[in-house]
């Protein structure tokens, strides 16, 4: 089927018998009893009773046929450490990691925390995890004590698999310390803590309970670990969102439905063959780092490179560089590195071979049209927006050219991928909209496909009561985002629901106004945020990075551009999306991953406590935040 219309229409209409299909593309020990169990609303069971594995279909189920192709390519400019490991090189390694774990007691069911940089001993960690069916749930490296603890206390892992530290642009990040101090803060006390000593920070061990991974690994060396085949149904991890208040929300994800789902969409929306590379830009602390660093490549018989480092050093190059050494095929990375590339020479995007590359994927936050514009140009090459969740795991919105080659519109993450029945809802009745460019909060009408969370970990009444609303088959998840959707199909992200400011009755999404500041040619980057304001309830606040900073060298000259911005804004939106003010900074408050810290920068901005700021990327940042706030 070479229609996508058709395609996307079956996997509704013909939902069983779609996903069959799809089924096919994996590995099963014993084939399942029911597609899809959904007789428990919002609750979707799929593939139930077949017996499958995660490891075994990223990884021994190559060795007949690719064995000493590449596998992983780890790459670090921090270290300046580059190791290639075929299958049959990882096969063993995740065998010796998991012949570890087990002789610390890991069993069937058990979690274990992956507190980890961006190393090897992370991929061997997760992927040995799945292959005795333990539970494993990656918390970001370098997350600060508090917020490490409440992810101990909530999934009491046995085990934990940590390093003594990360290193970040050229900066040492200690986690020892950070790990023993998040241990004594929680109740729950896990039996023993692997520790990968990579030499880049002295570390204190506690007799007992730490053991060093190397020491332990040499006894195994041979180790045998077969995998434990397990049902579609068993966990496979489980991964924290981030921003929660409170209880941490610990988004859990099947087996089977999870694997069905990523071979899919290596087929259908990223065309990834077998013995190509792929290059996810991302980190294994995140949702994209599990599903298309470590699993989605390597279940489609793929090489995946493994980045530790910024795209910045040693030069604006090195990704480019690695996609020509490499001779990457896929490519998937965030909008903002897009921003920040903007900044650099573009003659470091052209120095390259890059004929190799099909596509450059984008997500994990609205791709603005400008940038888009700019890295298609730059690059020429598709540019194709996704948007997803981590509670999803595979993209909602995108583009699947596997299945039939369609335009990307700028701006727009595209069109509903197959499984998903999406709709736009009115917030207020949960009605759904039905004209073209009406705009409304983004919602999928369940089962949510194969391959998104089954629950909140230990927390189904929390599963139903945050996500889901409406009764019986007509239960609908919510992405709390907003959206419209054009005359042509394709949606538009216009931010979070609670991103919404409330300008004297008018209601504003941050993104549309970001979205017309980031169309002034001189502007790189921007962030807008709601703040308190006595007349109006709320105005918008937006903060700048400009492309040539002699443009805003003095407060004539940045008052001059600033009355540029908001007549822009004015024409485009009128004037009651005009931000109150528009303030001019070199870099903006980001977490590694490089979301933008909104909700600190409102805290700021009101005179308020930032709150955790563990994963924020530069200090430095929020603190000339807090500088212009004060002028």
């Amino acid at each position: 089927m070479n229609n996508y219309a058709d395609f996307f229409r079956r996997s509704i209409d013909d939902r069983d018998a779609f996903w069959g299909e799809q089924a096919q593309l994996v590995d099963w020990k014993k084939p399942y009893d029911r597609v899809c169990n959904y007789d428990n609303p919002p609750f979707a069971k799929w593939f139930e009773g077949g017996l499958t594995n995660l490891c075994h279909n990223a990884v021994d189920r190559h060795l007949a046929t690719r064995a000493d192709q590449n596998a992983l390519i780890f790459v670090s400019t921090e270290t300046n450490v580059e190791r290639t490991y075929t299958f049959r090189e990882l096969h063993a390694e995740v065998q010796r990691m998991a012949a570890v774990l087990q002789a610390q007691g890991v069993t069937k069911g058990d979690r274990v925390l992956i507190y980890m940089p961006m190393i090897p001993e992370a991929a061997f960690a997760m992927l040995a995890c799945v292959r005795i069916g333990a539970i494993h749930s990656v918390v970001f490296g370098g997350f600060a004590s508090v917020s490490l603890a409440s992810r101990i206390e909530d999934c009491a892992p046995v085990a934990i698999v940590s390093a003594d530290a990360g290193s970040r642009g050229g900066k040492v990040v200690p986690y020892k310390g950070l790990l023993d101090e998040a241990i004594n803060l929680s109740s729950h006390k896990p039996a023993r803590v692997v520790m990968v000593d990579r030499g880049l920070a002295p570390m204190s061990t506690v007799a007992r309970r730490d053991v060093d991974y190397a020491t332990e690994a040499a006894k195994v060396q041979n180790a045998q670990v077969p995998c434990e085949w397990v049902d579609a149904t068993h966990p496979s991890y489980i991964l924290y969102t981030s921003g929660t208040t409170g209880k941490p929300k610990g988004v859990q994800r099947d087996t089977g439905g999870y694997t069905v789902a990523l071979a899919a969409s290596m087929k259908h929306i990223y065309m990834g063959e077998p013995g190509e590379t792929y290059f996810s830009t991302s980190d294994i602390g995140w949702v994209v780092g599990h599903s298309y660093i470590i699993y989605g490549p390597l279940i489609g018989g793929m090489a995946t490179i493994m980045y530790e480092g910024l795209p910045i050093r040693p030069d604006a190059g090195i990704w480019w560089s690695l996609v020509e050494k490499y001779k990457v095929s896929v490519m998937f990375s965030a909008p903002t590195a897009a921003r920040v590339l903007k900044k650099y020479d573009p003659e470091y995007l052209t120095k390259y071979d890059l004929s190799s590359l099909k596509a450059l994927f984008l997500a994990g936050e609205p791709l603005d049209e400008p940038t888009a514009k700019w890295i298609s140009g730059a690059l020429g090459k598709p540019i194709i927006d996704n948007y997803w969740q981590t509670e999803t795991g595979w993209p909602i919105l995108g583009i699947a050219n596997g299945v039939e080659t369609k335009a990307s519109k700028f701006g727009s993450p595209g069109v509903p991928m197959y499984g998903y029945n999406v709709r736009l809802i009115n917030e207020a009745n949960g009605e759904e909209l039905t004209t073209p460019n009406e705009k409304g909060v983004v919602a999928v009408q369940g089962p949510l496909p194969p391959g998104c969370m089954q629950t909140v970990w230990q927390d189904d009444k929390r599963f139903v009561s945050t996500y889901w609303t409406g009764s019986g088959a007509n239960m609908m998840y919510s992405t709390f985002d907003w959206g419209i959707k054009d005359a042509d199909g394709y949606y538009f992200i216009l931010g979070r629901t609670d991103d919404v400011i409330n300008v004297a009755g008018h209601r504003l999404g941050t993104r549309e106004i970001e979205e017309s500041i980031s169309s002034h040619p001189n502007v790189a980057e921007v962030a807008v945020v709601g703040v308190a304001d006595q007349l109006k309830g709320q105005v918008a606040m937006a903060f700048a990075v400009v492309k040539d900073a002699s443009l805003v060298t003095d407060d004539a000259a940045a008052r001059k551009l600033e009355g540029e911005i908001m007549k822009l804004v004015d024409d485009q939106l009128g004037a009651v999306a005009r931000p109150a003010r528009v303030r001019f900074v070199t870099v903006l408050p980001k977490t590694r991953s490089g979301k933008l810290l909104r909700r600190a920068i409102q805290a700021v901005c009101e005179g308020r406590d930032a709150g955790d700021l563990t994963t924020m990327d530069d200090p430095a940042a929020l603190q000339q935040i807090k500088d212009q706030v004060a002028v």
